[in-house]
C-alpha cells in the first residue's frame, strides 16, 4: 500500500489545481513503488503521469530510461560512513542527513522534507566521491554519477535538452545523484568570458536541481569552490568542507583499512604516514591496495614488512607533476 500522506497530497494538489505539487506527490509515489520493486505498477503510474501532463506546465515530462542512456553511470554503493576518516563536524552533519532520510515519514507527518542538496568542497583526493557513495550506502539507494562526456554536447542547445532528459529520468527513483567537478557545469554566470548560452545552461541546471523531490539526494563536489555560481551556494542545504589528509588522519585511515581487510603492513602506520606525507586519502588507498596485491601474489610466506618497504620505495620514486612557473 502507498503511504497515506502521499495519497492525501496527491488528492489535495489535484483538487486544488496545483500542477507542480501534484507532480511532486505523484513522483514520490512512483519512487516509492520503484523502491519496493513494484516495477509494473511504477511504470503504469509513470505512463499515466506523462499522458496527464499539462501543456502549459513548465515542468519537464518524464523521460523513459533509454532516453538517459549515456548520461548516467549507475553503481551499487559499498562504502560505509564508518570506513571514512572525516572531521567530527562533517561526520555529524552527514549522520544527521542520513537520519533525516531514514525517518522521513516522521518529518513528512509534520509537513517537513529531509534535506537532499549537498555541496562537498575540498582538494583532490580528500574523499568527496567516497563520502557521496557512503551516503548512498547508508540510505540504501543506487549511486548515479553524471557523465559529462554524454551530457555536454557540441551545441549548447543539446546540453540543455540532455539536462532535461537526465533530471526527468531520476525524478521517479530514490537515488544519490552525484556531480563530480560541479564547477564544470555550474560556473559563475558573472564571468565575462562565458557566453550567454552557457549562462542559460547554468540557470536551467539550478532550476532543475530546485525542482528535484527529496528522494533524489543531489551531491555536488568541487575542487574549485571559488568558480561556482553564487546561486549554487544558496541552493545547497548542506555544505561540507573536506580538508587535505593530515598525518593523524592517514594513521587512522591505515589502521581502519588494515582492520577491515585483515592485511598487515609489517610496519607501523606512523612510519608509513611519515613516508607518504604528501599523498591524499585516495592515493593512500592506492598504496594500501598495492601492498595487498603484492602480498596475494607472493603467497603465504611473504614478508609484509619487506613488501611494504618495497612499495614505499616505489612510491618514493614515482614521477611527480612538474611545477609551473
Amino acid at each position: 500500500m502507498a503511504r497515506g500522506d502521499l495519497l492525501v497530497a496527491l488528492v489535495k494538489s489535484g483538487a486544488g489545481g496545483d500542477d507542480l505539487a501534484f507532480r511532486r506527490a505523484a513522483e514520490a509515489l512512483i519512487a516509492e513503488e520503484n523502491a519496493k520493486k513494484h516495477g509494473v505498477l511504477a511504470s503504469q503510474l509513470a505512463d499515466a503521469l506523462t499522458r496527464r501532463r499539462n501543456p502549459g506546465s513548465s515542468v519537464s515530462p518524464l523521460t523513459r530510461p533509454q532516453e538517459s542512456v549515456g548520461l548516467l553511470h549507475e553503481t551499487e554503493p559499498t562504502r560505509r560512513l564508518t570506513d571514512l576518516v572525516l572531521p567530527t563536524s562533517v561526520r555529524q552533519s552527514t549522520a544527521d542527513l542520513i537520519e533525516e532520510h531514514h525517518r522521513r515519514d516522521l518529518l513528512r507527518s509534520h509537513g517537513v522534507e529531509p534535506r537532499h542538496r549537498i555541496l562537498l568542497e575540498g582538494p583532490p583526493g580528500s574523499g568527496k566521491t567516497t563520502l557521496a557513495e557512503a551516503i548512498a550506502t547508508e540510505v540504501a539507494v543506487p549511486f548515479l554519477t553524471v557523465r559529462y562526456e554524454g551530457l555536454i554536447g557540441s551545441f549548447l542547445g543539446e546540453t540543455a535538452s540532455r539536462l532535461d532528459a537526465l533530471f526527468s529520468a531520476v525524478r521517479i527513483r530514490p537515488c544519490v545523484l552525484f556531480f563530480d567537478e560541479f564547477d564544470a557545469v555550474a560556473k559563475e554566470r558573472g564571468d565575462t568570458h562565458e557566453t550567454g548560452e552557457i549562462k542559460r545552461v547554468v540557470s536551467s541546471l539550478l532550476l532543475q536541481v530546485d525542482r528535484l523531490p527529496s528522494h533524489v539526494i543531489v551531491v555536488a563536489a568541487t575542487n574549485h569552490a571559488e568558480l561556482l555560481d553564487r546561486a549554487v551556494w544558496r541552493r545547497m542545504q548542506v555544505r561540507l568542507s573536506l580538508p587535505k589528509a593530515s598525518r593523524e588522519g592517514k594513521i587512522e585511515w591505515l589502521r581502519a583499512w588494515s582492520a577491515r581487510t585483515g592485511v598487515e603492513f609489517g610496519k607501523s602506520e606512523r612510519t608509513i604516514a611519515d613516508r607518504l606525507r604528501d599523498v591524499s586519502y585516495a592515493e593512500l588507498e592506492d598504496f594500501a591496495t598495492d601492498v595487498q596485491r603484492r602480498l596475494i601474489l607472493d603467497g603465504f610466506d611473504a614478508d609484509p614488512g619487506a613488501i611494504t618497504e618495497r612499495i614505499l620505495k616505489a612510491w618514493g620514486n614515482r614521477a611527480k607533476p612538474e611545477s609551473s612557473d
